[in-house]
């Protein structure tokens, strides 16, 4: 019932750009705090993104801070990552999670590639 389905991966050139969304159903995406995490080949889970279910705190990594920007839209329950200045680094298969007390869901990831 609960679903988090990512899309908007791709093949990109690096310094391109892709829009990752994720789009929720079967619990009320508006309580949830909503992050984007990442794994790239051979190695573990990192965290990219968060958008918080208190009306507008944003967080980010690092190395991804002026490059990606994210965003949702509760009224229809889907997050986004918009994603800038790709590097090889950022290839990657990306997974959205919702988190709210002891529920924590995840989705299956959108395939992230960065190649000239």
């Amino acid at each position: 019932e609960v679903q988090l389905v990512e899309s908007g991966g791709g093949l990109v050139q690096p310094g391109g750009s892709l829009r990752l969304s994720c789009a929720a159903s079967g619990f009320t995406f508006s309580n949830y705090d909503m992050r984007w995490v990442r794994q790239a080949p051979g190695k573990g889970l990192d965290w990219v993104s968060a958008d918080e279910a208190d009306g507008g705190s944003t967080y980010y990594a690092d190395s991804m801070k002026g490059r990606f920007t994210i965003s949702r839209n509760n009224a229809k329950n889907t997050m986004f990552l918009q994603m800038n200045d790709l590097e090889p680094d950022d290839r990657a298969v990306c997974c959205c999670n919702a988190s709210s007390g002891p529920y924590d869901y995840w989705g299956q990831g959108t395939q992230v590639t960065v190649s000239s």
